[in-house]
Order: structure tokens, then sequence, then C-alpha cells
């Protein structure tokens, strides 16, 4: 289970910034329109009330209004009454009663309405937007604000414009959909900008950084608050450079750099309590523990969140006070102290009813149901999570609704009942796609748990469909995998519109899938076993239907889908007109992944004698499984789509006893078969740009070593195609590149490139100019008439190895820019092998009739017959990705 959920108190919501409308200081004066001593009693009282407002004495600030609005209604000022009551929605708002504020802001909309006064109007069809927005209504938050909106266009109030526009985008930013919300955060900066409000051009560029903070653009966030916190300056805005540095921190623990976030964290909190804002040293510190307890200091984390729940238990911040304890709960899970745990989650739990904070019940309860399920507590954790999932329904939190239905189906797999549990976790994942079909990307309190959780779900139900022989469906959930893989390292993945369907349900999941939310622990037996009787009844023949896509697959290709558990190895197999197969391999992950260290150790020492006994090892795990099949197949290629740390091992360089794999077959690696498309053809005659990096031996420039022997790879790329171009070195510039994509079907860039395991920013492609193109830029590439783009000088995994999805990544962006096909390698090969192999691999292109994969190939064997180059040290780096098959 283990899906904790965090909160958005210490993840920034100081808002998003400028979502809650503050007393009108200002316009409460100016609109006193008698001398009377009454109404100047009742200003008096207004004026008392903003000041106790600024200083979140919110209890006091009420009855100042109270007292206003009586003086108001005895004296019939109207006006004066609007405002009152606005002001008094606006404090019961503070204190977490939505409620009340709304039925404030109503009568004083009812009022102005009745007086014509639009401003009025404006403001409190605002402030009622921003209400239900609190209460996770959304839909009726961004109706008001509609309003609001169009009465300050109309009555020509830019900064009511400004405010309307901002909570807009506040409502789509918490829906997930980030690019509407940074369109309209763009339309707050320009009118900020334009009437010289700086607090709100400053708000306008932090509510920026955190959209793209969440689009995982974490270089575009930081620029944006770097922008925001340079305006705090010079304003002197010392509560928006608290929150400026603040938010810089919780983007370097997006990017694992703990050290440099607590470092900004220290200096928020400072500020903060310079100034005395209790609320955000209260933010600080929670950030700090989150900091902490991400380096597994969990102690640590423990002293600054008690820390920060004195702060919200003194300032009376209720909602602040259940996210400590709720964090608190969390760090003792992670401590091992379960009991303790739930003892916390029970306390937040309390408040987040009492308040009615929907969201942080939600949350509690999930956590909860985590903690009594690592004590047994069985039921106990069933009953919080379907409560948590109510919820999630309810206010229609399709991230949390994904992570109950699959916590369920942990609850219910280990309760040996796997055909609810099956059709738990189905749901659990048809939520998650179709999340991703609506490109909305995942918030902020869950972004701690996500990666593992929800890669923890399709591998626990891929393996529940292969022990029943499911394999179809498991294939399915595999392919399901590497794209939700993709969406965790580069959020910015929309699947394909196979993958946006989600998984299907079988006749009898369909039938109980509206009744999920009324089955107990204690019917669970007993329905589970009627799903079972009905599930057993369907041929397994449909059962295993192979869907359209999958069959056309050309003859004497194969399909191969390993997938690593943590107690063994299951390989998928699937071959043209018959039904998949799946074959077990009793090896740990440890042991696996042992191997595999072993096997790249020697691959990458050319002088390795060893290297044929670690890859027969290798073999006998991925291959000899699967021989008999691959023969009855009369397979000649192989579509693999490796899982995990295997995406580090070259298929071509596994060795049988007697030869290479790739003197057996050709091999193509995908990105998924969801997103592989069998149709797609190369053009007939290459048309080459190639780009050489250059540079002397042994000397840096831009930071890289020279490439010298790149000259010569180009060069002979030049001599044997008449219609290729060449940039060299300075020449070789990003901007070069791109000004002549149009006129080129391939793309050869000898230069270096590094993809690394961590985030998409640090992986990239030099130019020989010292330009750069991150990984995630590269989908921006608009190449549809490219087939190939060719790297002939990258590595992967730099640094400790991880799961390979940088290589996955690779080959999605490159693929989403429009190229058909990519060549790349594991690791950089010296200079002269690299030539050697680029040299064969273009000799066998120009022959024509031949795709990259099967041209790769054969310059590889060319290699392997070679006497200088036979090692794989040479050749086996160099892999095909991609649809050119």
């Amino acid at each position: 289970m283990a899906s904790r959920f965090y909160s958005l108190m210490f993840v920034a919501l100081t808002g998003i910034l400028g979502i809650v409308s503050p007393p009108d200081l200002a316009l409460m004066t100016a609109q006193a329109q008698t001398t009377q001593d009454s109404t100047a009693e009742a200003d008096r009282l207004i004026d008392q009330g903003n000041q106790q407002y600024s200083i979140s004495q919110f209890v006091v600030a009420l009855q100042s209004y109270q007292q206003a609005l009586i003086i108001y209604r005895e004296i019939k000022d109207r006006r004066g009454e609007v405002n009152a009551l606005r002001n008094l929605g606006n404090a019961n708002y503070a204190l977490d009663k939505y409620d009340k504020d709304i039925e404030f802001q109503m009568q004083s909309l009812a009022i102005a309405q009745e007086i014509k006064d639009r401003f009025g109007e404006a403001k409190a069809l605002g402030n009622l937007g921003i209400a239900y927005y609190a209460l996770g209504k959304y839909d009726k938050a961004m109706e008001f604000q509609m309003q609001s909106l169009e009465i300050a266009r109309e009555i020509k109030d830019r900064l009511g414009e400004e405010q309307s526009l901002g909570s807009l985008g506040n409502a789509y930013y918490v829906l997930g959909k980030y690019d509407n919300a940074i369109d309209y955060y763009l339309k707050v900066l320009e009118i900020a900008r334009e009437i010289k409000d700086r607090l709100g051009e400053g708000n306008a560029l932090g509510n920026l950084g955190l959209a793209y903070n969440s689009l995982g653009k974490y270089g575009k966030a930081i620029e944006h608050y770097l922008q925001r916190l340079a305006i705090t300056k010079e304003i002197k805005d010392y509560y928006g450079e608290a929150w400026s540095l603040r938010s810089l921190g919780i983007t370097y623990s997006d990017l694992g750099k703990y050290g440099k976030a607590i470092e900004f964290q220290l200096k928020s909190l400072a500020i903060s309590q310079e100034i005395k804002d209790r609320s955000g040293e209260g933010n600080s510190l929670g950030n700090l523990a989150i900091a902490y307890d991400s380096l597994g200091k969990y102690d640590k984390s423990i002293e600054f969140q008690l820390q920060s729940l004195e702060i919200s238990r003194e300032i009376k911040d209720r909602r602040g006070e259940a996210n400590s304890l709720r964090h608190l709960g969390n760090s003792y899970y992670s401590l091992g102290k379960y009991d303790k745990s739930i003892e916390f989650q029970l306390k937040s739990l309390a408040i987040s009813r009492e308040i009615r904070d929907l969201s942080g019940e939600m949350y509690g309860l999930n956590n909860l149901g985590d903690a009594y399920g690592e004590i047994d507590r069985d039921r106990e954790a069933m009953i919080s999570y379907q409560q948590a999932l109510t919820i999630a329904i309810d206010i229609d939190d399709r991230n949390l609704e994904g992570y109950a239905f699959a916590n369920l189906g942990e609850v219910l797999s280990k309760a040996k009942r796997p055909e609810l549990a099956i059709l738990f976790y189905k749901q659990s994942i048809n939520v998650r796609e179709a999340i991703r079909k609506d490109i909305r990307k995942l918030d902020k309190d869950i972004q701690k748990s996500y990666l593992s959780t929800v890669e923890y779900t399709y591998r626990n139900l891929a393996d529940l469909l292969i022990k029943q022989d499911r394999v179809i469906e498991a294939l399915q959930i595999l392919d399901l995998l590497k794209v939700q893989e993709l969406e965790d390292y580069l959020k910015n993945i929309k699947g394909s519109n196979r993958s946006a369907q989600g998984v299907l349900l079988l006749a009898p999941e369909k039938a109980l899938s509206d009744k999920l939310l009324g089955i107990s622990f204690d019917n669970s037996k007993e329905i589970n076993s009627q799903l079972a009787t009905q599930i057993q009844l369907i041929p397994k023949s449909e059962i295993n239907k192979v869907p359209e896509y999958l069959q056309k697959i050309p003859q004497g290709s194969v399909l191969i889908y390993p997938l690593i558990l943590s107690d063994r190895l299951e390989i998928i197999l699937f071959s043209p007109n018959t039904l998949p197969i799946h074959r077990t391999v009793k090896i740990s992950k440890d042991k696996l992944e042992s191997l595999i260290v072993e096997y790249r150790v020697e691959l990458r020492d050319s002088t390795s004698e060893d290297i044929k006994e670690s890859s027969k090892a290798l073999y006998d795990v991925l291959l000899k499984p699967i021989e008999t099949e691959l023969v009855t197949a009369k397979a000649d290629a192989i579509l693999y789509a490796p899982d995990g740390i295997l995406r580090y091992v070259p298929l071509a360089a596994l060795y049988d006893g007697k030869q290479w794999l790739i003197e057996k077959y050709r091999i193509s690696n995908l990105i998924s078969y969801s997103l592989f498309d069998f149709s797609i053809k190369p053009k007939s005659k290459p048309n080459i740009l190639a780009g050489a990096f250059g540079g002397k031996a042994g000397e840096k420039k831009y930071g890289q070593f020279g490439l010298p022997a790149t000259l010569t790879e180009v060069q002979a790329i030049a001599n044997s195609f008449q219609n290729s171009v060449t940039l060299i070195e300075e020449g070789f510039s990003r901007q070069a590149v791109e000004s002549q994509f149009k006129d080129h079907n391939i793309l050869h860039l000898a230069t270096h490139a590094e993809f690394n395991n961590g985030v998409p920013d640090k992986s990239f492609i030099i130019f020989g100019n010292g330009d750069k193109i991150r990984l995630n830029e590269i989908s921006d590439w608009q190449i549809p008439n490219v087939d190939l783009i060719v790297l002939s000088a990258c590595q992967t995994g730099t640094g400790t190895l991880g799961n390979g999805v940088e290589i996955l990544g690779f080959g999605y962006q490159v693929q989403k820019a429009g190229a058909k096909n990519a060549i790349a390698s594991l690791w950089k090969v010296n200079d002269v092998g690299t030539g050697a192999l680029m040299a064969a691999f273009y000799s066998e292109l120009q022959k024509g009739d031949v795709t990259a994969a099967e041209a790769l190939r054969r310059a590889q064997i060319s290699l392997i017959k070679s006497g200088n180059y036979k090692h794989p040290y040479f050749w086996s780096a160099f892999f095909a990705i991609g649809n050119g098959f």
C-alpha cells in the first residue's frame, strides 16, 4: 500500500497566489457616504476588522464586522451592508467555514444586485467562486468566476478582471489542467504589467512557476520563481519573498536536490520569523520536515513537523494542524511505528471532519488504511480505503480515486481474493488512463508517493493475470505500464487512442463494477468465489483474444515482453496467428540485477575474455526459456520491450553458446506496442543531414572531450551519399540543424549525448558550438519527414543504473516529434570503433530496400567477423528503437 498522502499546505498554496480575496481595506473607508456618527463608527469597525484580519486574528475580526453590519442595517446603508457581509464571508473563509462564507457572500450578492452595485456584485461572485474552489467544487467555482470576470470587463475594472482571471487559472490548476492554468496566468501577467500592479505581476509569475513545476518543467518553474523573488525584493514584499524562496525549495526537492531545498527553506523560514508571519513559518517548517523525510531522516522530519504543528495550533489554523498531524503520522509510518502512525492519522482525521475538509479527510483515511494494512488489520484497512474512495468519487479527485481502488485491490489480493483484486486493480488503471486521456497531471499532494505506487499497481495486476493464465490481458497491462513510466519521467504523455481505452473488463467484471462500494471485507470471499465461477465459464480463447492491432505484427516477427518481479522473471512471447505464451524463470530481482551489472562491466571492457560466459548466463535467463517457441514461430526478427534495468542490456550481444543473438535475429526495441505503427515504411532514398562535434583528442570544449573522429565519420557519409549536407564544429549549431529539418529524412548527430535516469532536464544532446537540446525539448521538433535519427556518441544510465526510463524517454520523444526510428548507444564507444560501425551501417543503407534495424544488424555482424572490433564492446552498444522495423 504505502501510498501516503502529503498536503498542499507545505507545497505552497499561499494560495495558489492571489486566491483569497482580502477585505477591501481601501474601499471600505472610501465608501463612507455620510458624516453621521453611526456611519463613522461602522466604518471604524470595518477598518478595525481589516487590521485584525491582516494579522490573522480572524475571530475578533468577525466580531468587528458583525458590529459594523448591525449599524449599517440600522441606518439602512445598503452599500455598507454589502461590504460588511462580504468581509464577514472572507473572515469565515479564513477560518475554514466555507458554508458560512457562502451564506454571507450570497447575502452580499443579493443586495449588490438589488441596488445595482456592479462592483460589489463582481466581488461577491468572485468570493463565491473562491469558496466553492475550497470545497473542491471546481465547476461551480469557475461558473461564479466567469460571471465576476464578465462584470469586471463590463465596468472596465482591470484589477477585478486580473483577479478573476487569476482565480480561473487557480481552478484549472487544481484540476490538473496546467496548460489552461498557464494561459490564464499569462493573461493576468499581461494586465498586471499594463496597470503597473507589481504585486499582481509577482503573484502571476509565482503561479506560473507552480504550473510549470507541476508539468515537470523545473527549469521554467525556477526561472519564474526567481523573477517573482526579484519583484518582491524590489517592492519590499517580505511575505512574497518568503513564498518565492519556499517555492524554490520545493522545486529543488522535486529535482532530488534536498540539500539545496533545505537551504531555500531555511532562508524562507528566517524571513517569516523576522516579519512574524507565523503561517509562512509553519509552511517552511513543514517543507523542511518533508525534505528530511525524503532523505530518510525521519527523526529530524518529526522535529520540524512538531514545530509546524505548534504554530498551527497557536494561530488556530485547524487545516494546518490537521496537515501537520497527518505528516507526523506519515513519518512514524516510515519508521515502522504503525500504532503511533494510526494515533496521529486519527487525530488529523477528526479535525478534517470537524472543519469539513473533505480532501484532508480523504487523504487521512487513505493513510490510515496504509497503517492498518501493515499490522494486518485488513478489515479496518478496507473500511478506510472505501471511505476514502467514496469521498474521492464525490469530489471528483481522480488521482486519489485511482489510488483507493489500487489499495483495495492489494487488500483483496493479500486476503486471497484474486478475481476481485484484479477487478479493483483494473478500475484503478482505468482511472489513471482516463486522467492521461484528459491530459490532467498529478496534484502536488500525492507526488511523493506517485512514482512507486502507480507502477506497483500495474505490476501487481500483471502478476495476478499471469498467474491465472490471462496472458493477453497481462500483455496489455505491461504495455500500459511502459506508457505510465514515461508519464512519471516526462510528464507530458498523452498515450495513444488504444492506451486511452484503458483495460477492458470481462462481462462478469463489468456487471459487478458499479457495485464495488458495496463490497465489504466480510462478504468479499463469497463475491470473489461467484466472480471466479463466472469467469471460468468464459472460453480461454475469448479471454486471450488477440487485439486487431497485434494481429498486424509482420510474419516472422515475435514480440517479447519480460516482467521483473521481486521473486521471479516472467517472459511473455507473442507471435502472429498464435495465442501468447508465458514462461516463468525462478530468479530473484536482486540476482537478475547482479547478473546484469556483471555483464555490463565486461561488455564495456574491450579486453575482457569472460564476456561470453556472463552473456550466456543472461541468455539462459532471458531467451533459453522460449528457444523452442522461437523456432516454432520461424522467427527472424524480435520486437523487444524490455522492463526496468533490462533496458541497459543489449539483447544483440546475448550469447547462446555458439553465436551472438544478432547473428540469428533482427532486433528492434519498442517503446510499447500500443505506440508502435507496423504500417510505417521508410523512404527509399536517404537524404542525410550530418553534424560533427569535432575538436581535438584529449582536449575539452564546452565541457566535453573532443571527438576528432566524428569529422571523418560525417565526411565519409558525405562522400557516400550525394544528397547529404554536413555541419562541422562551430557550424554544427542547434539553429543550423533545426533550420534544415524539412530537407532531410535522416539526421546523423555525431556528438556527445547523455541520457540520465533522474529527470529529463539533466539529459541532453550537445551541438558543435556548445548549444544543447534537453530530452524534454526534443518532442518540440516538428520532423514528420524524418525516417531516422542517429546518435553515434551517446550514453545512458550515467551514474547509477536506474530503470532505464531515459532510454524509453528518448525513443518516445523522437517518435512524438515525428521521426519513425532512432539509433543510439548505451555507452560511448571509442571514436575509431564507432567510425567503423557507422561506415558499415551506411554502406548497407546505401544498398537500398533495407530498414534501419536490418542495416544495423548487418553492420554489427561485419564487425563481429572483423579482427579488431569483434568484442561486443564495439558493436553491441548501438540499438534501434521506434517504428522503422
